[in-house]
C-alpha cells in the first residue's frame, strides 16, 4: 500500500515536472504569440527553446567580424537583428528570446509610460536571459518595489549637485594625472598618435575611485580589472541560448566569474568595514560618496527603527558599491571616448568647445560657476550621448497584464526601448539625424525633442540614471581640460567599430594625433 503511494507521488510530481516544462517551452510562448499576432504585432514564428538567439548571434557575430566606415548610421552593427526585424515587419514588431517575445517600443509617448509606470513595467529582462547578469548589474539597478525605494532614498544625497561640486578638485586631479602623460607623450615632437581610449578608462576609474572610496586608481585597479574581466565573461554568456539551471554546471567560464564575484566582494568588505570602524570612532569624514552613503544609511535607521527590514546591510552596500564602480566608469569612459572621436572628425566643432573653455577659464584651474557657463561644450556632450549613447537600449519585463497605448501586454512579455534607434530616427529627429548637428541643443533637450521622450541616454521617469549629474560633470571636467591643453585628430590607424560589452565602446580603441595646444 505505501508502494502504490510512493508510486502514485512520484507519477504525480513527475506529471507536474512535465506540464511545468511544456508549459514554459511551448505553449505558453504560443499563447503569448497569439495574443501578440491578435493586436496586429508581427515576428518571426516562435522556435522550440531557441526562439531567435541563433539567429541573433550568428547577425551579430557578422556585424562585428568588420569595421564600418566614418558613419553615424551605427544601428546596422550594434542591434544588427533589431533592425533587420523592424524592416522586414515595421516598427510594431516583436522578436524571440528564447521562449520569452519580446516587443520593441520606438514610439516616444509609450516610452514614457514605460519609465514612467515603474509598477507595471519593471526591469531589467537580462536577467530572464541569464541570472548571471546581476553580477554586472547590481544593486540599485535591479531591485524593485520598496527595496528599490529604501535604496534609492539612502543613496540620492551622494549624488546631489551640492556634494559632487566639492569633489571638483578630485576631478581635475585625476584629469591633472592624464594629461601630464599625454605632455610627456608629445613633448619630443609636439604631437604624437595615442590609443585614448584606455586613458579615458583609467581616467574614470581614478575619478570613480578616488569620488568613491577616498583612495588612488591604483589601489582600485585590481577591483576595476576584475569587473571589466567579469562583464566580458558574463556578456559573452548572455549572447547564448540560456538552459535553466546551466550555470550550476561548473565549467571554467562559470567557476572563473564565480571567483570574480568573491574576490571583488572581499575586497569591498573590507573597505567598507575599515570605514564603519572609522566613522564609528568618530575620525573626520572624508564626504566621498562611500562616507555619504553610510552616513545616509546610518540616518536612515535612526528615523526608522534599528530591524532588518531598514536601512543597508553589509551586503546591500557591497553591492551598491560595485555599482559605484561598474557604473560610473563605464558611462563616462564611453560619453569621453565617443567625444574625443568625433571632435577629431569634426575640427570646426571642437575649435568652437576650445575657444569657449579659454574665453571662459584661459589656462588656469576650472571652477564651478564657469563650468555652468559652458553652452557649448554641454551642446557637444548632449549630440554626442544622442549619436553614441553609452547604453544601446533599456528593457523591461511585464509581470502582470497591462495597457500600454491601444496594446494589451501579458504577462510574460520583454520590451525593448532602442535608445541608439530611437535617437538616430529620421521622423523624429529629421533628414540629418545621423549627422552631428550640436546646434540642435543649443536651446536644451527640451526644445530639441519637442518635449517627447526621444532622447533617454539615462533613462527616464523615476528610475532615472542616479549618477547622471555625476558623469555629466566629469565629462565637462574632462573635456574641458583636455580643450585647455590639446588639439587632436583621428589617426589614420583609427578603426571605426562600434560594439557593446554592457556599454558603446571602440572595438579597436581610438586612435588620434594629440598636439599641444599653444595659449
Amino acid at each position: 500500500m505505501e508502494a502504490a503511494l510512493v508510486t502514485i507521488l512520484i507519477l504525480i510530481l513527475v506529471l507536474i515536472c512535465t506540464w511545468k516544462v511544456l508549459n514554459w517551452l511551448w505553449l505558453r510562448p504560443k499563447r503569448l504569440e497569439r495574443l501578440l499576432r491578435e493586436q496586429g504585432l508581427h515576428g518571426n514564428p516562435y522556435k522550440l527553446l531557441v526562439g531567435d538567439m541563433k539567429e541573433i548571434a550568428k547577425m551579430r557575430s557578422e556585424a562585428l567580424s568588420k569595421p564600418i566606415n566614418l558613419s553615424h548610421d551605427i544601428v546596422p552593427r550594434v542591434l544588427p537583428f533589431d533592425q533587420y526585424i523592424v524592416n522586414k515587419h515595421g516598427t510594431n514588431c516583436f522578436i524571440w528570446m528564447g521562449p520569452s517575445p519580446r516587443l520593441t517600443i520606438t514610439d516616444p509617448d509609450l516610452i514614457r509610460d514605460v519609465f514612467n509606470k515603474i509598477n507595471d513595467f519593471n526591469k531589467p529582462n537580462i536577467y530572464v536571459l541569464n541570472p548571471l547578469a546581476r553580477l554586472i548589474l547590481p544593486g540599485l539597478l535591479r531591485y524593485e518595489g520598496e527595496k528599490w525605494n529604501k535604496h534609492r532614498r539612502i543613496i540620492n544625497p551622494a549624488f546631489k549637485m551640492e556634494k559632487l561640486k566639492n569633489m571638483l578638485p578630485l576631478f581635475a586631479e585625476c584629469c591633472d594625472d592624464m594629461i601630464g602623460k599625454w605632455e610627456e607623450m608629445v613633448s619630443t615632437n609636439g604631437s604624437c598618435e595615442v590609443d585614448v581610449w584606455p586613458f579615458l578608462q583609467n581616467l574614470a576609474s581614478d575619478v570613480i575611485s578616488r569620488t568613491s572610496f577616498g583612495s588612488s586608481f591604483e589601489e582600485g585597479r585590481r577591483i576595476f580589472e576584475l569587473l571589466k574581466e567579469q562583464a566580458k565573461l558574463i556578456s559573452t554568456i548572455a549572447s547564448k541560448v540560456y538552459i535553466p539551471g546551466w550555470r550550476f554546471v561548473p565549467t571554467p567560464t562559470h567557476k572563473r566569474v564565480k571567483e570574480i564575484d568573491r574576490d571583488i566582494k572581499a575586497s569591498l568588505k573590507d573597505i567598507i568595514n575599515k570605514r564603519e570602524k572609522a566613522l564609528k570612532e568618530g575620525e573626520a569624514t572624508k564626504n566621498d560618496l562611500l562616507d555619504i552613503l553610510l552616513e545616509s544609511n546610518h540616518r536612515e535607521i535612526q528615523e526608522h527603527g534599528n530591524n532588518m527590514n531598514v536601512g543597508m546591510n553589509i551586503e546591500d552596500v557591497i553591492e551598491e558599491c560595485k555599482l559605484f564602480y561598474f557604473a560610473g566608469q563605464e558611462t563616462t569612459a564611453a560619453l569621453l571616448v565617443w567625444t574625443m572621436i568625433l571632435l577629431s572628425r569634426y575640427p570646426d566643432w571642437q575649435v568652437r568647445a576650445r575657444e569657449e573653455v579659454l574665453q571662459i577659464f584661459g589656462n588656469r584651474k576650472l571652477d564651478v560657476d564657469g563650468l555652468s557657463h559652458l553652452k557649448i561644450v554641454t551642446m557637444v556632450l548632449y549630440e554626442v550621448l544622442r549619436l553614441y549613447p553609452p547604453i544601446i537600449g533599456f528593457g523591461r519585463k511585464i509581470h502582470k497584464d497591462v495597457k500600454l497605448g491601444n496594446l494589451s501586454l501579458p504577462a510574460g512579455v520583454q520590451l525593448l526601448l532602442p535608445t541608439v534607434m530611437v535617437q538616430h530616427d529620421c521622423d523624429l529627429w529629421g533628414d540629418d539625424a545621423k549627422e552631428i548637428k550640436s546646434e540642435r541643443f543649443s536651446e536644451g533637450v527640451l526644445k530639441a525633442t519637442n518635449g517627447k521622450t526621444s532622447f533617454f541616454p539615462f533613462g527616464g521617469g523615476p528610475r532615472i540614471c542616479i549618477g547622471q549629474n555625476f558623469s555629466l560633470l566629469e565629462a565637462k571636467i574632462a573635456l574641458s581640460m583636455i580643450l585647455q591643453h590639446f588639439s587632436f585628430e583621428l589617426s589614420p590607424t583609427y578603426t571605426h567599430a562600434p560594439f557593446t560589452v554592457v556599454t558603446l565602446q571602440p572595438h579597436h580603441g581610438a586612435y588620434v594625433i594629440l598636439s599641444k595646444v599653444k595659449i
